[in-house]
This record gives C-alpha cells, structure tokens and sequence, in this order.
C-alpha cells in the first residue's frame, strides 16, 4: 500500500470479473511472524470499480481508494499493470 496525494493506492490480482462494472482484486503482504520470524504471505480482496469492463482474470491493477459507490465498493481501478496471458 502507498498513498499517492492523500489517498491509497495497492497494487493486485484480479480474481473475478464476472459482474458489471465491478471487478474483485486479491492483494497480498508479508508479515512477520511474531515467534518463529518466518514470513507469512497474507491477502485481502477488495471490489473495485472498473467502467470500460476492461479488466480480464489474472490481469495486475492499480486501485485507488474513492468514495463509497456501493455496499462493498471502495476502490477505483486506475490502471492495468500488466494484462493476463
């Protein structure tokens, strides 16, 4: 996660793109394992909003942070980093 002029901007997978508009991104982190010292990979997903439908499964994105456009949809999808093969 980065903050670019005041709002978040992360960078992840898109896992589902089966509805309008709307497509699901999966983000993941390490954290550092409090006993062990071992890094563990953690991920949320966030429902993002996409308004050309462009994105495809498997695609890498930059989202950034909006206002509330639905009950789950918090993100903006500004880019598409790298298309699926």
């Amino acid at each position: 996660m980065e903050r670019r002029s005041n709002k978040l901007t992360v960078k992840g997978i898109v896992v589902s793109s089966k509805m309008d508009k709307t497509v699901v991104v999966r983000a993941e982190r390490l954290v550092k394992h409090s006993v062990f010292h071992k890094y563990i990979k953690r991920y949320v997903k966030y429902k993002a909003h996409d308004e050309q439908n462009a994105c495809q499964v498997g695609d890498k994105v930059l989202l950034v942070e909006s206002r509330p456009l639905s009950r789950d949809k918090r993100w903006r999808m500004l880019e598409i980093l790298e298309k699926a093969k």
